[in-house]
């Protein structure tokens, strides 16, 4: 059995690829044995990859590989600080790379300068690499202005000349790679994501404290100035001569770069839009299955192809897409696409409405969305396209799936944080004496839920509850 070293971000980390991670692995422990290499000081929440998989720190990499070598390695590459270790160890030892953003400038700008303090270097190398103009954009990047010009540089270079293998999700990144390094061998391999469970809106909207009969907007993912919020707060605006009632949700952290709270507010649409913050998968997953219509915008762009995108199509939701990078690839039917100029808040304003008064309409093109997601993206495809690819690249032969089954069932998690509720309920229910602190209490029914207790479990969330009161 071929064996594999993984080093990629996982929760904590706060970046999308730690989900996708956590998503795949199961699926790629079918054909080869993994060992996950992680930031060091990290320790992932997801108990399953300590379950099921070696995990060990990312410094520890190159000692491994000098020891015993692995038969591979794969680094996954993204434009956020959660690859920083990543990065330094692949430029001590060489593997294959998924390259999930093309443009990797403002990681680059955070481990030159913010991690190292090599302010001289960064602006040598924009010069270098990309003349004065480099050098103008490098200047007004370290002046805090972060200018939309930054996506022209890609600063990726460095990362593409340690490669020695290339995995990407989309043409129009694998097209750019070819063009800087036609020399590096390079696949493209769908996404995989899990299909998500089919959750009712009403039930959704309960839980969530939303409107039974309003219309809602939803956008989901990181909020920064690329998000075309503005065009978006324009339509929304509008959409209230009809739909008095319409709501947006942005589901997300927030960029520190970005005040999304005074656009709004500059807007007049303070009273109708919400801004939740980080949400648990649970929560992301009903506010998609709350939504009517969902707005994924975003331009410039870094090239990357979007989990939560595909997430929201899985779950066969109407959505709304700026017409560039990967984007464009989509179907016609399975999204609606905007085209990023003067007249992008009223094609989206456009969308909306249709959508709004066709109900048939918005329904087909969920279900139309939802099928693309299952015959295109599923788990099982994008692990036996890494397995192919590094079959081929490393002449390992025919590699056939060592188990019949994922390593561990990753469908399900919005139902099992509703199990958590439920048993964290049934847990002040039978609570004796003072009730129990939910800081203590949502931890302890996590775990709880993890072994496989459930709400019927009644002796065992007695005890639990009793030894929380005498704790507290």
């Amino acid at each position: 059995m071929k064996r594999i070293a993984y080093a990629s971000p996982v929760n904590p980390a706060p970046s999308g690829i730690s989900d996708y991670s956590e998503e795949l692995l199961p699926y790629l422990g079918k054909y080869v044995a993994i060992t996950l290499y992680v930031e060091d000081g990290l320790r992932p929440a997801n108990p399953q990859l300590a379950r099921h998989l070696e995990v060990r720190p990312i410094s520890r990499l190159e000692r491994d590989q000098r020891r015993r070598p692995f038969d591979a390695i794969i680094y996954h590459m993204g434009n956020s600080p959660a690859h920083l270790g990543i990065w330094r160890a692949l430029q001590r030892i060489p593997g294959v790379v998924v390259l999930h953003d093309f443009v990797l400038h403002h990681f680059m700008l955070q481990e030159m300068v913010a991690s190292r303090g090599q302010i001289d270097l960064y602006r040598a190398e924009m010069a270098r690499r990309y003349g004065a103009d480099g050098a103008r954009v490098a200047e007004l990047m370290l002046r805090g202005r972060f200018t939309a010009a930054a996506f022209d540089f890609p600063f990726c270079e460095d990362v593409l000349a340690r490669a020695d293998g290339m995995l990407v999700h989309s043409r129009y990144v694998l097209e750019r790679v070819a063009a800087l390094r036609p020399d590096l061998p390079a696949m493209l391999v769908p996404m995989g994501v899990p299909l998500p469970p089919a959750v009712p809106r009403a039930e959704a909207r309960a839980r969530l404290g939303l409107p039974l009969d309003a219309l809602i907007l939803a956008s989901f993912g990181h909020i920064n100035p690329y998000k075309r919020l503005e065009p978006a707060l324009w339509a929304l605006r509008e959409l209230r001569e009809t739909w008095p009632a319409v709501r947006y949700l942005l589901v997300g952290s927030i960029s520190t770069n970005y005040d999304a709270r005074a656009v709004v507010e500059r807007a007049g649409l303070a009273d109708a839009v919400t801004i939740t913050g980080y949400v648990s998968r649970a929560d992301f997953e009903d506010y998609v299955a709350a939504a009517d219509i969902c707005l994924n915008l975003r331009h410039p762009t870094a090239g990357e192809t979007s989990a939560s995108l595909l997430r929201l199509l899985g779950a066969g939701r109407p959505t709304l897409v700026t017409a560039s990078g990967s984007f464009i690839e989509l179907p016609r039917g399975v999204v609606a696409q905007v085209d990023p100029d003067p007249a992008e808040g009223d094609l989206i304003l456009a969308y909306c409405r249709l959508l709004a008064q066709r109900p048939d309409l918005a329904d087909a093109m969920g279900q139309a969305a939802r099928a693309y997601v299952a015959r295109e993206h599923t788990l099982d495809a994008a692990a036996l396209g890494y397995v192919r690819f590094l079959a081929h690249h490393y002449g390992w032969g025919d590699i056939r799936p060592v188990r019949d089954a994922p390593l561990w069932e990753v469908a399900g998690m919005a139902e099992r944080g509703r199990r958590e509720v439920r048993a964290a309920q049934s847990a002040s229910s039978v609570a004796a004496g003072p009730v129990v602190s939910p800081v203590l209490l949502r931890p302890v029914t996590e775990a709880l839920v993890e072994l496989g207790f459930t709400e019927h479990d009644r002796d065992i969330l007695e005890a639990t509850v009793k030894a929380l009161n005498e704790l507290q």
